[in-house]
């Protein structure tokens, strides 16, 4: 029986295609099964619904609490079975619930060489710095700001001033490094 992939995203969702093309043309042994969003009506759900990827979409704010709306989560990710959570592009921190249920179970991406600039705009914060190396790492998530363990790393130079460039470069390696990563993973659960 194949593996179930969660991906939770908060906007474009490249690299939730990705995942699922991947999928799809057989490199990840695993069927995307839920589409999770925080954003109703994001890209994302439109890449999704390209793969018949059922869509969970909800605002927090609807909720009381992040306890409330990531008890909802888990309780959808329990009845799809599902034996990993990729974040990508998932805009929120992952809370104690999801973190109880499914810790060890949740990877994400980040468009930098952690544990060099964590968090929101890291693209943004490397070009500042002004450094000619970047990067993407993928890690497990626990309740640290970008502070899972390291998994995979890959390096994108550069020395340019174009932001988009740059951000093209870096999806590029996202999208190679994250579908080969999540099966060595799924291959080991």
């Amino acid at each position: 029986m194949k593996k179930k992939l969660a991906i939770f995203a908060s906007g474009n969702g490249s690299n939730f295609e990705a995942l699922a093309q991947a999928c799809a043309d057989g490199i990840i042994d695993a069927e995307v099964a839920l589409c999770v969003t925080d954003k109703p009506g994001a890209y994302v759900t439109e890449r999704a619904r390209k793969f018949n990827v059922p869509v969970v979409e909800f605002r927090p704010k609807d909720f009381a609490s992040k306890r409330d709306f990531e008890t909802m989560l888990a309780n959808q990710l329990k009845e799809c079975g599902i034996d990993l959570i990729c974040l990508a592009g998932y805009m929120r921190i992952i809370g104690d619930v999801l973190l109880e249920e499914f810790g060890g179970r949740i990877v994400n991406i980040h468009p930098s060489l952690l544990p060099a600039f964590r968090g929101v705009d890291a693209i943004g914060q490397a070009m500042d710095y002004g450094v000619k190396i970047y990067g993407v790492t993928i890690h497990y998530v626990d309740a640290t700001l970008d502070g899972g363990r390291i998994i995979a790393q890959a390096a994108v130079p550069y020395e340019g001033n174009d932001r988009d460039e740059l951000e093209s470069m870096i999806h590029r390696q996202e999208h190679l490094l994250y579908p080969a990563t999540v099966s060595r993973i799924l291959s080991s659960l």
